[in-house]
């Protein structure tokens, strides 16, 4: 009753073509956003920042640039892991290289720096699709480690290629607390979903969901397959990009190659297929769960055993948390293969119905 349209009117394409087209959504909105920037630094604990909301806004943001790739273009790619730590890295060498190098800039450029590497490994997509695409993107992840282990100079000559950064700030605000570091994440989650979600309703967007349904057709009605394929590359990756490097700065402090193996790449598809493929929403589904469940499985699965009198060790949790991850992933493929956001968008089309029969 309450997710009603009834004496809602556009009169104008403008509102016709809005976001949340719908007076509830917008409200929803406002209040979520509400709810993340002012209430949750009020209550949240310290243990809360480090082990789940900084690395669910970062995480949130690089699945939906791997959404961008994946789910709206439909380029499956195994090689997010590298364009995080190109990103982490490039933006590394700005700000120790430029003195005084403000951080907002050092993100961006060292998202550029992500986007470079990003079209470079782009390019096999001119030619190849599907499973020998994944392993040509899967080849970024070993160049990237081969890279940052052996050439010095991109890791200040680090013998071990393990680099980090202090005295973080934004407009002469430090981000140093972990409040702080949870608003200024939050902040470009925001900006970056918004941006993402404004371009992929606009004429780049559905030439990249046209190439993902059927790139010969979509040639064939003068969509430039090369130009599509590529920008979706560059969107993508600069958003990861952007990713790796607030990982690296705001959340690890210090990090090296070994930080962004290939099974963050594996742990980022994972997201975007449980999270929804071709949904920006998606992506925030998917990393939730992905950040979430681990740490509910180690919390409440051993006490949740001992009821039934079995006792279960830490790696057993480890090989649970595998086992289920796996299970999911099968499921959705089979089920719902458009993940939680599908299922979230079903609920609220019945909402808007209910209590009549569909």
């Amino acid at each position: 009753m309450l997710y009603r349209e009834n004496g809602q009117f556009k009169t104008t394409y403008r509102a016709d073509q809005q976001i949340f087209p719908i007076t509830q959504d917008r409200v929803a909105i406002g209040l979520m956003l509400a709810f993340a920037f002012i209430a949750v630094p009020l209550m949240a604990s310290d243990y809360l920042y480090a082990s789940i909301l900084i690395p669910l806004v970062i995480m949130s943001l690089a699945a939906i640039g791997v959404n961008i790739l994946v789910g709206y273009c439909g380029q499956i790619s195994l090689g997010s892991g590298a364009f995080m730590a190109v990103g982490a890295y490039g933006a590394y060498n700005f700000f120790v290289r430029i003195p005084g190098m403000p951080l907002i800039p050092t993100l961006i450029l060292g998202g550029l720096c992500a986007m470079s590497f990003g079209i470079l490994f782009g390019l096999p997509s001119l030619r190849v699709k599907g499973l020998y695409l994944a392993v040509a993107t899967l080849a970024a992840q070993f160049f990237s480690d081969w890279m940052f282990l052996r050439i010095k100079w991109l890791t200040n000559d680090s013998a071990s290629g393990s680099v980090s950064v202090t005295q973080l700030q934004v407009f002469g605000l430090p981000i140093q607390s972990p409040v702080s570091k949870y608003l200024f994440c939050l902040a470009v989650l925001v900006i970056v979903a918004l941006l993402a979600k404004n371009l992929v309703r606009g004429a780049i967007g559905r030439e990249w969901m046209a190439i993902r349904d059927m790139d010969v057709a979509a040639a064939v009605i003068g969509i430039r397959p090369m130009y599509a394929k590529l920008s979706a590359f560059a969107v993508s990756s600069f958003i990861i990009g952007m990713a790796g490097a607030l990982w690296a700065f705001v959340h690890l402090g210090s990090w090296e190659p070994a930080a962004f193996s290939v099974e963050i790449s594996f742990r980022l598809l994972f997201m975007v297929i449980i999270g929804g493929l071709g949904s920006i929403m998606g992506g925030f589904f998917g990393a939730a769960f992905i950040v979430v469940l681990p740490i509910a499985l180690n919390r409440f699965l051993p006490a949740f055993m001992s009821l039934f009198g079995i006792e279960i060790s830490t790696a057993g949790v480890s090989h649970a948390e595998l086992m289920i991850f796996g299970g999911l992933i099968v499921w959705f493929l089979i089920v719902e293969p458009h993940g939680l956001a599908r299922l979230w968008s079903m609920a609220k089309q019945k909402l808007r119905l209910w209590p009549f029969p569909h």
